[in-house]
């Protein structure tokens, strides 16, 4: 259904221009372009992607254009089939619709064995699971997993999530810090309590030797607080 909607549009595109008497665009380019885009929208997707784009319809015929965009429709992803749109943004304005195949070859950060809630995750303590798709969310490398605490309790075989973990922490409530207050061109250090605990970059509240309660960013286990 969605090739046969694809050769409609094209050819609906066909008849709108039907008046234009010239060079006819290179099915080629409009593929490269559209193979270009997926690409670049896919570039930053870790593990291995291989891209398809079929064929157009040999009855279609378009102006030649001397500038092409690609674009994704709404609600189309790249994994797996969807469709890229390719559009003329010169004077001669069409578009047209490209089938493309996306399929991504990765590997997933599993669990070897039960890792219990607050324990800090080793190397020995994962696996991996070898994949045609991306997880939202999932871990692909230990090192994002390495040294984090768990948040809750996971069994053997699970895919690991950025939610499943956190930072260690850096500050605990209740512990004496350090408090710098950086402000332009100065900088003043004083002691306070930790009222809660916190990871590097996380903020928290302290509670200053004048019995003050302020709030800042733990940085290497200082309070940092900007006036």
């Amino acid at each position: 259904m969605k090739n046969l909607l694809t050769t409609l549009l094209a050819l609906l595109a066909l008849g709108s221009t039907s008046a234009w008497a010239g060079k006819a665009q290179s099915h080629n380019e409009i593929r490269e372009t559209a193979a270009a885009f997926v690409r670049a929208q896919t570039k930053a997707i870790p593990g291995k992607v291989s891209i398809q784009v079929g064929d157009i319809d040999k009855r279609v015929s378009l102006p030649a254009c001397p500038k092409l965009e690609a674009f994704l429709p709404p609600g189309e992803q790249l994994n797996g089939h969807s469709s890229v749109g390719v559009r003329c943004i010169s004077q001669q304005n069409w578009s047209i619709f490209v089938q493309v195949t996306v399929k991504i070859s990765i590997n997933l950060l599993t669990t070897n064995k039960t890792i219990q809630q607050g324990q800090t995750v080793q190397a020995e303590d994962l696996g991996s699971l070898s994949s045609e798709s991306l997880q939202t969310g999932a871990l692909t490398n230990p090192a994002q997993a390495i040294g984090k605490i768990m948040k809750f309790g996971v069994g053997a075989g699970q895919i690991l999530r950025y939610d499943m973990l956190r930072a260690p922490y850096t500050v605990k409530q209740g512990q004496s810090v350090k408090v710098q207050v950086v402000g332009s061109g100065f900088k003043v250090a004083s002691e306070g309590q930790a009222l809660s605990n916190a990871a590097d970059g996380e903020s928290t509240t302290v509670r200053t030797a004048s019995g003050q309660i302020v709030s800042g960013t733990v940085k290497g286990g200082i309070i940092e607080i900007k006036p």
